[in-house]
């Protein structure tokens, strides 16, 4: 999709009245130290909320990672928070570290906050518990973990996806299809100063997407929070935005899920027909990937990917050149060769450019081309397709029921003679009517064929702007999500 809506920051102006703070201090009885411990308090209140935080600290052995989760009742309900990522299903809140905080070691400490509404009294919380083990209780002190034989992180069945022929196969040559979802918000949180992910990222979080029997999750990308440019806030750039990404990566192919990286907003200056903003910054949607960032965006993936051939590379979200020049011929080939195209004010990094920036790292990881008209058009795509020296190169596709190409008369015409030499993925399908009538015909079609598609997308965002396929990060799907959600598994026992 073109343009992930902004999240709604809640303002509370003028209701707020400050009437004292109140504070739960951690109490222990006399023995061993607790594992953790936990200071909970309210700081303001006012008739339909109040504001609290909490202060963890770790007593046992150094995390790289926490969540801390305890109960809410009489109607209490996070609204928002900061200093980590906080969720709530039913009574039970959740508050996640964000990228930046992530690492508690041995005596250190942790302070978050939130705002919440209240319809009654406001009951203070009386269990904590801090990756799951009790806090503020005496406890045998959990054992340190053996950095010579780590934990396991999943099953990591993630197979390694390589084209033959027209077919997408696995290490023993058998064909495999990509079905499953996209992740958005690593393209618009960081740029907009918000945080890396939109919504949790936790294990909990990927492991709903894989109970839907999905296989595949595409991630969408910002090039200048990758690459740490000065304009991103520093905790949601360079290698703070790097190290969220790889653990997401690790999350989903820890869960036997293909990890997807997809380039989606990128930086370059463009005005013209059908902009999706006028910032020189990778704040929108552009029609092309510019050269001078991009190929070191590429490059600079690639590298850090190119020892795990279970990551595919997707170049590019969707392309529109065919917006800003004159003829069909003039689109396709900036698209392959990029350059100066005709109505784009920036050098533009063709496919091309892109295919050569991988390849020359090294890797030999899966690559996905989109084509024009935000990835709808195909039409030429097999004319205009860049030589990849791995053989490892696929098309993909995006269609929403107002697409052009959005009928089975125009997918027999352009899609079918593609997927007849090369792997054909629909890398996001999706439809603004909250239902999933459109995209049953699409998942049939593509089934009758074998191929790939994945829905647009697994975010809690109002099913007309999204479109959303789940109301809550546990995998509870919306109306539109459940065709999906059955789909798949059905197709998957």
């Amino acid at each position: 999709m073109r343009h992930p809506p902004r999240s709604v920051v809640l303002a509370i102006a003028g209701a707020i009245a400050l009437v004292g703070s109140m504070t739960v201090t951690a109490v222990t009885a006399t023995g061993a130290a607790p594992a953790c411990t936990v200071e909970y308090s309210v700081t303001s209140r006012w008739d339909s909320g109040f504001q609290g935080a909490v202060k963890i600290t770790n007593n046992a052995a150094s995390v790289s990672s926490w969540k801390l989760t305890f109960d809410l009742t009489s109607g209490q309900k996070v609204n928002q928070g900061w200093n980590a990522k906080w969720s709530q299903s039913g009574t039970t809140v959740t508050a996640a570290n964000e990228s930046y905080n992530g690492s508690l070691g041995t005596g250190a400490s942790i302070s978050a906050g939130f705002l919440a509404s209240s319809s009654g009294s406001n009951a203070v919380p009386t269990s904590f518990q801090l990756n799951g083990t009790t806090c503020n209780v005496d406890t045998e002190p959990s054992p340190t973990p053996d950095p010579t034989n780590p934990p396991d992180p999943g099953d990591g069945t993630a197979p390694v996806l390589r084209v033959l022929g027209n077919k997408l196969v696995d290490a023993e040559g058998d064909t495999r299809r990509m079905l499953g979802v996209n992740r958005s918000g690593g393209e618009f949180m960081c740029v907009q100063g918000r945080g890396i992910f939109d919504g949790p990222v936790d294990d909990a979080s990927v492991k709903a997407i894989a109970d839907w029997n999905a296989n595949t999750v595409r991630i969408p990308l910002n090039e200048e929070c990758w690459l740490g440019l000065s304009n991103i806030r520093p905790e949601y750039a360079g290698v703070h935005y790097i190290n969220a990404v790889k653990d997401l990566v690790a999350k989903v192919r820890a869960h036997g899920m293909t990890p997807m990286l997809e380039l989606h907003w990128t930086h370059g200056q463009y005005t013209g027909n059908s902009a999706g903003c006028a910032d020189v910054h990778a704040s929108c949607q552009k029609p092309m990937p510019g050269m001078q960032y991009t190929p070191d965006f590429w490059s600079s993936v690639a590298n850090t990917f190119k020892d795990d051939p279970t990551v595919v590379f997707d170049l590019f979200n969707e392309p529109y050149p065919d917006r800003a020049t004159s003829t069909t011929t003039q689109a396709w080939q900036c698209w392959r060769d990029g350059g100066t195209c005709p109505g784009i004010g920036y050098e533009v990094a063709g496919m091309q450019d892109l295919v050569d920036s991988i390849r020359e790292t090294g890797a030999k990881n899966l690559i996905l081309a989109g084509g024009l008209a935000y990835s709808n058009d195909l039409s030429q795509w097999l004319t205009y397709k860049p030589t990849d020296p791995a053989g490892n190169l696929a098309a993909a596709w995006h269609v929403y029921n107002f697409n052009t190409c959005s009928n089975e008369s125009c997918w027999n015409s352009t899609l079918a003679p593609v997927a007849a030499q090369v792997p054909l993925v629909a890398g996001e399908i999706g439809e603004n009517t909250c239902s999933h009538g459109f995209i049953d015909q699409v998942m049939k079609w593509f089934d009758d064929r074998g191929l790939s598609y994945l829905g647009w997308t697994w975010n809690t965002w109002n099913c007309n702007t999204g479109p959303a396929l789940i109301s809550s990060y546990d995998g509870t799907p919306t109306a539109f999500g459940i065709g999906l959600r059955d789909h798949l598994r059905a197709l998957n026992g």
